[in-house]
């Protein structure tokens, strides 16, 4: 059974960094995209970056571009986001979830077939 489990959040000043990783475990995700959703209270689920589990595309949500990267370590069987210049809005439950996909840009939420439990990140101003 494919498990994704993801680790890294925490509190954060505005201005801040984190990098969230997602550990994947059961199958191989050769074929898969791996995605990072988030969720804040209140709010419906929304997508924020995506890579390739086989190559080097990415994927990004305007509001993330040019702040956030993702990124995955094959030998590690991890994906990483790494998040810089961090805001108040970005104050969300972070996900990553694996879609089988030949594309990158997978942004719905119910394509994805496997999920992580979740991390909390909060950005104080």
């Amino acid at each position: 059974q494919a498990q994704l489990v993801e680790s890294g959040g925490g509190l954060v000043q505005a201005g801040g960094s984190l990098r969230l990783s997602c550990a994947a475990s059961g199958r191989t995700f050769s074929g898969y995209a791996m995605g990072w959703f988030r969720q804040a209270a209140g709010k419906e689920r929304e997508f924020v970056a995506a890579i390739r589990w086989s190559d080097i595309y990415t994927y990004y949500a305007d509001s993330v571009k040019g702040r956030f990267t993702v990124s995955r370590d094959n030998a590690k069987n991890t994906a990483y986001l790494q998040m810089n210049s961090l805001k108040p809005e970005d104050t969300a439950v972070y996900y990553c979830a694996a879609v089988k996909s030949l594309t990158v840009s997978v942004t719905a939420a119910y394509k994805y077939d496997y999920w992580g439990q979740g991390t909390q990140v909060t950005v104080s101003a």
